[in-house]
């Protein structure tokens, strides 16, 4: 028991430990099953227990075990393609956010993320056409920018892969290669910036076998459910994320 506290953020007690490893394993399950929720949700417990100046780079670090997990589970679905070109995007997304020292206005960002999420789902739909490789690249670069500062974007880039005509399956392993992409990146530019990641580490190996076995558990979910379900699920779940965005963009204001 010494040897594991040892391991473990001196910042957290065992309660605290405990919630955000179970909250890693339901999140990851939300996600398999679904195709995203799960960073948002877990980033939403986390804050309420972590110090804000480790709040994105843990959560992205266990973020990059999860869509590590879920992409090998789902790896023949993988579109390499649609993995490259949001890659190019992602690492210019996180070169200039970690060189930005401003503060971004973040209600606004996050209300317009809302209202993006909200047209593509309830409106209507974008057609990029010839476009798609570019369009991929730009949400490469803007989910990657923006979760250096709001730790979780992925509504952003699920949305411009909800246009694609993926599969459940497809769209399921395409956004866990994308987003593990953004979140690589994006901890490789918190290491370069001086963060120490080491006096958390016991606690996101945790949090990323708990992630792993979540992950399994969706999974089995996502076989299960027909095409029609899937997409009603999903399309309730960006509209919970979407207003979320609201929510918060509301009490940055207030």
């Amino acid at each position: 028991m010494e040897f594991l506290a040892a391991l473990l953020p001196d910042q957290l007690g065992s309660l605290a430990v405990a919630t955000l490893i179970l909250a890693s394993f339901f999140t990851s399950g939300l996600t398999a099953a679904v195709g995203l929720g799960g960073g948002i949700a877990l980033i939403a417990i986390m804050a309420n227990l972590m110090p804000a100046s480790a709040l994105v780079p843990v959560h992205g670090a266990v973020q990059i075990g999860s869509n590590g997990g879920r992409a090998l589970v789902q790896l023949k679905h993988v579109d390499w393609s649609i993995f490259a070109w949001f890659t190019i995007g992602a690492v210019f997304g996180a070169a200039l956010g970690g060189a930005i020292a401003v503060e971004l206005p973040s209600s606004i960002l996050r209300a317009g993320i809302g209202c993006f999420v909200l047209w593509v789902i309830w409106v209507k739909p974008p057609k990029f056409d010839k476009f798609q490789k570019r369009a991929l690249a730009a949400a490469g670069f803007a989910s990657t920018f923006l979760s250096m500062f709001f730790g979780a974007a992925g509504p952003l880039g699920g949305t411009v892969l909800s246009t694609l005509g993926l599969t459940r399956h497809g769209y399921v392993a395409n956004q866990a290669v994308t987003a593990l992409a953004m979140h690589v990146f994006k901890i490789l530019a918190f290491g370069m910036l001086g963060f120490a990641f080491a006096p958390w580490a016991g606690l996101i190996v945790l949090m990323i076998f708990s992630g792993f076995l979540g992950t399994l558990a969706g999974s089995r979910l996502l076989g299960r459910m027909d095409e029609k379900t899937f997409k009603t699920g999903f399309k309730w779940v960006m509209t919970a994320l979407a207003l979320n965005l609201f929510l918060q963009a509301g009490r940055d204001l207030f």
